[in-house]
């Protein structure tokens, strides 16, 4: 099994830290993570995806330690899909990469995919449906008590409800009967200072304040709410306790999705299916990106 390395490159415009397994020549495969979570949420992927001959590169999204908080301010999705298609150059990634995102990372592999489709062959989302499928579960009276945390993100309390025990009752809601207490320390050293909290809750606040979007990822953020081209495997946990399963039907997030798409529920899994069922998880994807 390929042993996991860290690194830092610069990708646009950013200092990005990063965990890397397999061939330096192997084809790209971009993992991205989302909220409140690390690069080392794809530890068990990494080396199966080298195994397989990737070369498999899990940053640490911008303004998570190790990398740098971005002077724009910018944490729109489209922004998130500039860097994503920006780490493919600085990893020399061909018309061969795949991406992989979960949670916030979704929204950058919608993104980035249906922005810059010649350099993707294929996209794995998880966790997150497309924004179409999202809008229609969002407002139900359920699924906003699941949501709070976005509201209390608005507030001005936000950075300081933002601490430790917050982050430990998110992983214990949102993925029952995991134990995360290796998550929350890789979670609480990316954001161990100030800067890192605020950028954490800036993409919660810019996800509900369009004047907050940069005008430079006009681009990016307008791609990320349509189809795009290349074929995307959905998968969601039908545990998750932060998205309810029943937003993510799959005859409705395929709906929103490219033709020779898929969609699956993975029966047991909470919102970091990644984690809590990896080795169906594992499965399900390369077996995606080998078909």
């Amino acid at each position: 099994m390929d042993a996991i390395r860290q690194g830092t490159v610069k990708a646009n415009g950013l200092d990005f830290g990063y965990l890397e397994a397999g061939p330096d020549d192997g084809p790209l495969a971009l993992c991205l993570h989302g909220f409140p979570d690390s690069a080392h949420t794809w530890r068990h992927l990494l080396p199966e995806l080298a195994a397989a001959g990737y070369r498999a590169v899990a940053p640490f999204s911008r303004g998570y330690a190790p990398t740098g908080v971005p002077e724009d301010g910018a944490y729109q999705a489209g922004a998130l899909a500039a860097d994503a298609n920006a780490l493919h150059d600085a990893f020399g990634g061909g018309p061969d990469a795949v991406i992989i995102g979960h949670d916030w990372g979704a929204f950058a592999t919608y993104g980035a995919s249906a922005h810059a489709p010649g350099r993707w062959r294929k996209a794995v989302a998880m966790s997150v449906p497309p924004l179409g499928a999202l809008m229609g579960a969002f407002f139900t009276y359920e699924q906003l008590k699941r949501s709070f945390y976005i509201f209390v993100f608005q507030t001005p309390v936000a950075e300081m409800v933002l601490n430790r025990a917050f982050v430990e009752s998110l992983w214990r809601d949102w993925s029952p009967g995991h134990d995360a207490a290796e998550d929350v320390e890789h979670v609480m050293a990316c954001l161990s200072l100030p800067e890192n909290r605020a950028a954490a809750i800036g993409y919660y606040r810019t996800m509900l304040d369009s004047s907050r979007h940069v005008a430079r990822y006009a681009a990016e953020q307008a791609a990320a709410a349509t189809p795009g081209e290349r074929p995307v495997l959905y998968l969601h946990g039908g545990a998750d306790g932060c998205l309810d399963a029943a937003a993510a039907d799959p005859a409705a997030v395929l709906a929103h999705l490219p033709a020779g798409s898929r969609a699956e529920i993975v029966d047991g899994a909470g919102h970091f299916l990644q984690l809590d069922h990896p080795a169906e998880v594992n499965r399900l994807i390369l077996d995606w990106l080998a078909d």
